[in-house]
This record gives structure tokens, C-alpha cells and sequence, in this order.
């Protein structure tokens, strides 16, 4: 049997939506008039079916596919085949996008595929990473085992992701807020107060003058100004959609100081931790590096790992191909080398990657407290001048008066 979407009114025309199964799409609505149901679409989940969409592989959260995973390792491990994991998994997820998407891979499965290949037909929801270990845990009889240590990356990789935007929360308020109070104050206050100084036709102070100048383009051209941003943001994302611009752009934000330094940390953890999970659950090399590479975030790092790849597969050893390129953490090309040396190299990544771990975590951590007071400092200084600007002419007219 297939799997089927469909949306039907009953007799009160209200609609109604969901998945079930049938041999045929005819056969799908037949059963629908049986329950007194007026079929409007059925569509087949599935190999072009809708649950396929970019749509519905956005619909699926992180946290969604978090727990779907310790779920599924949990019922594998109590003894249910594939088939019976996806049925109980499906009568108690509550989602109907996620109860969409696992009628959609058993369909896959009951139809004689591998899990592997059923998970291939939703590469939007399931990472190469996911499917490169599905396929792993089926040859080697460890599905799930191989589906706990998955649930343990997922579940660190989010964890990590939550850290750090619970964190920027506080900063990322407090700036949009300051912008707010700054550019209110410059619009509408600054020029009601020191027009009292303009119209006694004083020589006003070069930053009472600098203050009314910015508050006057504010409100000439203010809404040209968020017009052009808004453009130009618009073509940058644009000219960044092609290949060639995108990866020089990820070139030079390596470059940045503090920033590039982080963000290639960040993208070797990844490429780290990904490697050894493939590589410990017996995936192939070559496999497993071109799915490590498709986790890293950073384009121009990307090409290196490619450009390593392509001579590992020639029959260079690993840390020679990755230490040629000059991109990855140097402390990780060293620990691959000792790995490959010993014959550990899963053992010296899980290393390597909970090294580079809490090297990343001590960076984001003294970053996000460094970020918080120099939001503070910038505008503790932007006050202080729209203060001294509307101040000075005061001081200056007590001065002539005494």
C-alpha cells in the first residue's frame, strides 16, 4: 500500500485533511466516500508526492527531528522491525506534517525499499548525514545503535544552537531597542529642542550643528534611506546566490579578526564530530568525508575538504590531503595524523571534536559577554553627544548673559 494526502469536505462542508493508505489513488477515494467524505485532493506521498516539497521539509522542525530520532532508537532497541517502529511512531506523534512524512517512508519501505533509500525520497527533512548512517546501521545489523548515537549528535548539535541564541537574546534586544530610542530622539525631540537655539540665530557649537544635520537627513530622507538599504540588501542577497560571489564572501569572512577565527573553529567541530560518528559506524571514507562536508557552513572551507577529497581518492592518506589545503584547525590535522598512524582515527575525531568543542564554547562565551557592554558603551556614547549637542548652546547663552 501507498500512502495518500487528501483534503475532503463532509456534509457540512467543513474540510478535512490527513494521510491514509490505499493501492491506488482510486482506491484512497473510494474509502474517503465511505466515511461520508467528499474527496477535493488526494495526492500520493511520496516519489513526487507533496510531502517531498521545500515546504513541508521546512514544516519539519529541529526539534521535531530530535525527538523523532530518540523516539525511533528507543523502539528499535525494544526489537520492532522498521515497519512496526514507523507504525508506532505514527500513531503517537501528533503532527500532522510529521505523521505526513512517516506515512511517506513506510509507504517507501513497504514498497521493498531500504530505510536508506525511503529516507532518500525526503532529503529536505533527512541531512546526507542522517541517510549516510541509516544506510551504515542497515549493513551492519546495528540500526539501533547507530540511531542512539545519531539522536546524541542531533540533541548536542541543537543544544549548542539553543546556547548561544538564548544568549544573544538580551544583546540583540538591547540594541534594537537603543536604535529605536536613539533615532526617535534624533527625529522627532532633537529638533523641537534645539530649534529654540536656531531661531535666536546664535552661532550653535559644531556638534549642536553635526546633531541637526543628521536629525534633518533623518526626516527628509529617512524613508528613502530604509528604501535603498532595503534594496541593496536585496541585490547582495542576490549576487550572493551564485556560486563564485557567495564563495569569496565566505573567503573573506574568514579573514575578519575574532569573527574568522570563530567561524572556522565552528565549521571544524562540525566536520569533526560528523566524521567520527560516519566513520565509527562504519561508513566508507570517501562516504563519509563527502557528508562531513556538507554539514560546514563556510563555502570557501567546503572547496578545501572537496579538493582533499578528490585526493584521499586518489590515495593520499587523510591528514596529508586536509593538512595540504591550510584551512581546518591545525590541532585537528595533527590528530588525524596520530589517528590514521594508530589505526584509532575514530577515537582521535570524537577527541578532537570535544576539544574544539570547548574551545568553541569559551570563545561564544567570552564573545557574548564582551558584546554586552560595548552595546552599552556605544550608546552611553551616543547619548552623551545628543546630550552635550543640546546642552552647549545653553551653556553658551548663560555665558553671554553673565
Amino acid at each position: 500500500m501507498s500512502a495518500y494526502r487528501f483534503r475532503a469536505l463532509d456534509a457540512g462542508s467543513r474540510e478535512h485533511s490527513g494521510v491514509l493508505e490505499a493501492d491506488t489513488a482510486r482506491q484512497a477515494r473510494g474509502r474517503l466516500r465511505e466515511r461520508g467524505l467528499l474527496p477535493v485532493a488526494v495526492e500520493l506521498v511520496g516519489a513526487g508526492g507533496v510531502a517531498r516539497s521545500w515546504a513541508m521539509g521546512r514544516a519539519v522542525r529541529t526539534t521535531d527531528l530530535v525527538l523523532l530520532t530518540a523516539q525511533w532508537s528507543t523502539l528499535l532497541d525494544a526489537g520492532l522491525t522498521v515497519e512496526q517502529s514507523l507504525n508506532a511512531l505514527i500513531d503517537q506523534t501528533e503532527r500532522p506534517v510529521l505523521k505526513q512524512l512517516l506515512a511517506g517512508v513506510r509507504s517507501e519501505v513497504a514498497a521493498g525499499h531500504s530505510l536508506q533509500q525511503a529516507l532518500n525520497a525526503f532529503p529536505e527533512t533527512f541531512p546526507r548525514t542522517y541517510r549516510a548512517l541509516t544506510g551504515a546501521g542497515e549493513r551492519s545489523g546495528q540500526l539501533a545503535a547507530v540511531f542512539e548515537r545519531l539522536a546524541r549528535h542531533l540533541e548536542a548539535g541543537f543544544a549548542l544552537r539553543q546556547r548561544m541564541l538564548q544568549a544573544l537574546i538580551y544583546p540583540v534586544v538591547l540594541g534594537v531597542v537603543a536604535f529605536a530610542v536613539i533615532v526617535g530622539l534624533m527625529a522627532y525631540v532633537v529638533p523641537q529642542v534645539v530649534g529654540v537655539f536656531v531661531q535666536s540665530h546664535q552661532v550653535l557649537p559644531l556638534p549642536t550643528r553635526v546633531l541637526l544635520g543628521i536629525s534633518t537627513l533623518l526626516r527628509q530622507f529617512g524613508v528613502l534611506g530604509l528604501l535603498l538599504v532595503g534594496a541593496g540588501a536585496w541585490l547582495v542577497a542576490r549576487t550572493l546566490r551564485e556560486d563564485g560571489p557567495r564563495r569569496a564572501w565566505h573567503q573573506a569572512r574568514l579573514r575578519l579578526p575574532l569573527f574568522g577565527s570563530l567561524a572556522r573553529l565552528l565549521d571544524s567541530t562540525r566536520f569533526a564530530s560528523t566524521l567520527a560518528i560516519l566513520v565509527g559506524s562504519g561508513v566508507p571514507l570517501l562516504q563519509a568525508l563527502e557528508a562531513a562536508r556538507d554539514v560546514m557552513a563556510n563555502e570557501f572551507l567546503r572547496a578545501g575538504v572537496d579538493t582533499a577529497l578528490e585526493a584521499v581518492r586518489q590515495g593520499q592518506t587523510l591528514h596529508r590531503a586536509l593538512g595540504a589545503q591550510r584551512q581546518l584547525s591545525p590541532l585537528l590535522i595533527h590528530l588525524v595524523a596520530s589517528g590514521e598512524a594508530t589505526g584509532r582515527l575514530e577515537q582521535v575525531l570524537q577527541h578532537a571534536a570535544r576539544q574544539q568543542q570547548a574551545e568553541l564554547d569559551n570563545r561564544v562565551g567570552v564573545l557574548l559577554a564582551l558584546l554586552e557592554p560595548a552595546l552599552i558603551l556605544v550608546m552611553g556614547a551616543m547619548v552623551l553627544f545628543i546630550v552635550l549637542a543640546v546642552l552647549l548652546p545653553v551653556i553658551g547663552m548663560n555665558q553671554l548673559v553673565h
